[in-house]
């Protein structure tokens, strides 16, 4: 079990790694001066020469620090679930330089104070936090947040993610609102009555195991809906957790008509499909529910042809209190900060023909470019927030190694290829 303790320097040199990073357009082994939190230097370097902190990076990739746009750390309210810090190191350990904090805690993030919270609680930390305040005081759904105070404060984005914001013409407003200060309306995609109060996508293995069904078309009415009023309005809306053919083409579509649109994926949702709800595993259950095969292979197309701009984990942790009921009783959700990137890095580029470049634009670029967190680019005098792979990586989950206070993952015993071995971020560095 690696230590959960980075370690913080004043200089460092990452000797004899690969640097990948498009936005320099470096694909070649060099050198890193990392000052503090700035890059001084990236070539060929003396190591004798050098008066500080040496990392051997020989046979590793070093890339752009990865960003995980949709996290739950739970806290405030669910300390036993998760909390900031746990929550931080589980995105350190799973190669993440930075995360965005979902809304829905006890109580949500809905005021400047629970921004400050967030703030305190993630100082000091080697992985940064940039929080997504609510769309709807107590996300209620019914009085609009102080949007502007909150984005002033640092808010990257407004979502009651959760829950979906089903009146439209709040939503009408909240997109406006969101636009005026610049900022993107995330929503969860969801007709709760379509979705019925089901627990697995409808289909004939829903018809098999006996539950209550959530049929595809749940999701794909409300993103239709959003994009018509992203088009009317003019204010990016990012939708979350993508996972149905539907949905992927009317983003497709929008995106054809110029509109405002992202959207994301879940690594479980491109390697698992809702064969494996026959278990009646809670670690399976989710919402959005898995999906047919049909539905993974349009999630995978999009994110070929760029219809689906991010990957993200969806990270939701939960005690074993709250899964480990019938299927029918158990809750939603599970973890992904530190499995995200080696199922990535299996199905996409091992499976499907991804290249590094394309992860590196899915995982880093895009979620910062949707929240407009600043863009992290490989050169002199530039934010040292990076990311080090080992490509050829053989390993096994184990949910006992994990550094988040929850083990609820459908992965645990599953064999992967490739995976963060270090980041750096924050004067700090973590190597396993």
């Amino acid at each position: 079990m690696p230590s959960n303790k980075p370690e913080f320097f004043e200089t460092l040199l990452l000797k004899g790694g690969t640097v990948v990073d498009p936005s320099s357009n470096r694909n070649e082994k060099a050198d890193i001066i990392v000052d503090g939190d700035t890059i001084r230097q990236v070539g060929t370097i003396d190591a004798s020469s050098f008066s500080g902190k040496v990392i051997d990076c020989t046979g590793k990739t070093i890339i752009p620090g990865l960003m995980d746009m949709h996290v739950h750390l739970r806290e405030p309210g669910e300390e036993h679930k998760e909390t900031v810090e746990s929550g931080l190191r589980a995105a350190m350990n799973g190669g993440f330089t930075a995360v965005c904090s979902m809304p829905n805690t006890k109580p949500a993030i809905d005021s400047l104070s629970q921004i400050e919270l967030l703030r305190k609680l993630s100082g000091g930390m080697l992985t940064d936090l940039h929080p997504i305040a609510a769309v709807t005081k107590g996300r209620e759904g019914k009085e609009l947040t102080e949007m502007g105070e909150l984005a002033a404060a640092g808010a990257v984005g407004f979502s009651d993610d959760g829950s979906p914001v089903l009146n439209s013409g709040l939503m009408r407003n909240a997109m406006e609102y969101a636009a005026m200060v610049g900022r993107c309306v995330i929503d969860h995609c969801e007709d709760p009555d379509l979705a019925g109060g089901g627990h697995m996508n409808e289909s004939l293995q829903s018809t098999y195991a006996g539950l209550k069904a959530i049929p595809s078309i749940s999701e794909a009415v409300q993103v239709a809906r959003d994009v018509l009023i992203s088009e009317y309005t003019g204010c990016p809306v990012h939708i979350a957790h993508v996972s149905t053919e539907e949905s992927v083409r009317i983003i497709r579509n929008a995106k054809a008509r110029k509109i405002a649109v992202t959207a994301e994926t879940c690594p479980h949702y491109l390697v698992l499909t809702d064969e494996a709800v026959r278990t009646y595993d809670t670690n399976y259950k989710m919402n959005p529910p898995l999906r047919s095969a049909k539905d993974q292979a349009a999630l995978i197309a999009g994110l070929k042809d760029g219809t689906i701009d991010v990957i993200a984990s969806d990270h939701a942790p939960h005690h074993a209190d709250d899964k480990d009921l019938e299927f029918s009783a158990a809750a939603f959700g599970i973890v992904g900060l530190e499995t995200s990137l080696g199922i990535v890095l299996t199905e996409l580029m091992g499976n499907h023909q991804f290249s590094l470049v394309q992860i590196i634009e899915l995982m880093s670029a895009n979620p910062r470019r949707i929240t407009r967190v600043p863009a992290i680019s490989i050169q002199q005098d530039q934010t040292a927030s990076l990311t080090i792979l080992d490509l050829g990586m053989k390993w096994t989950v184990d949910s006992a190694a994990f550094m988040s206070r929850s083990v609820n993952t459908p992965f645990n015993g599953r064999e992967l290829s490739g995976g963060a071995w270090g980041v750096v971020n924050n004067h700090q560095v973590f190597v396993k």
